[in-house]
């Protein structure tokens, strides 16, 4: 991999572990066991490999290094890696990793020939800290979700391009962010008018319309170039406000 300069940035390995891939399903159907046997599935291991040479005692550098860090900061280029895949095969459901759902997460160092194969001289399996959390929604998200399911609530469609936005927001493609953001707050206003004089929703809601001009200005900006950073503070704050009057309309649903 490279950056726009061309210089190198990282190596990637992909290599399937375990089972076999199966087959392609076959045109015609076959019956099914009763009671099936689990199938196996086999796994996916991706070995990022920092281009730059560690400077000094590798074992050194492993002992002192933010192993957590190291190992969010190497699975959002594989999640960059998986973005651009998506793009380029026109995949639709094609989508990133989260943290959660690694089957493990590791920092180590070693040469060549072992980085190049998935191996390590030294490594360390990296157990993210408790207090890092996603998000939470006023409800649970299982109170909510059956909420939901027997129709004593709604999703709306602004929580599916808020959740678009904050992918964006968080893997820093700003101009994306932009485009997706400007059309998450104006769906927000329009829907969220239906509960207006509940809470406090009329002060959000007019918070909401305030952060929806400065980010049209950004989405304008973004059809052309970058973005400035007084554009993208804008953006993070706004979609922060859309995501707390979200979750304060989701409590008015109890």
């Amino acid at each position: 991999m490279r950056g726009h300069a061309g210089e190198p940035s990282h190596v990637l390995v992909i290599a399937t572990l375990g089972a076999e891939r199966r087959r392609r399903l076959q045109r015609r159907s076959r019956a099914a066991a009763p009671e099936p046997d689990a199938a196996a599935v086999a796994v996916g291991r991706a070995t990022l490999i920092d281009a730059r040479p560690i400077q000094g005692d590798p074992a050194a550098w492993l002992r002192g290094v933010d192993c957590e860090a190291e190992a969010l900061a190497g699975l959002a280029v594989l999640n960059s890696v998986l973005q651009r895949q998506r793009i380029v095969a026109a995949d639709a459901a094609a989508h990133g990793i989260a943290p959660s759902q690694a089957i493990a997460l590791r920092v180590g160092v070693g040469g060549g020939e072992e980085v190049a194969n998935g191996r390590w001289s030294s490594a360390t399996e990296v157990t993210l800290g408790v207090g890092r959390r996603r998000r939470e929604a006023v409800l649970s998200p299982q109170e909510r979700l059956a909420a939901v399911l027997s129709g004593r609530d709604v999703i709306l469609a602004c929580e599916e391009l808020t959740l678009r936005a904050r992918a964006d927001v968080d893997a820093g493609r700003w101009r994306e962010a932009a485009f997706q953001l400007d059309c998450a707050l104006r769906a927000a206003i329009a829907e969220l008018a239906s509960w207006a004089g509940q809470g406090d929703l009329d002060e959000r809601i007019e918070l909401l319309a305030s952060a929806a001009e400065k980010t049209a200005d950004a989405a304008q900006t973004a059809l052309i170039g970058g973005l400035s950073a007084e554009q993208i503070a804008a953006l993070e704050a706004s979609l922060l406000q859309l995501e707390a009057a979200l979750r304060a309309r989701a409590a008015t649903a109890r």
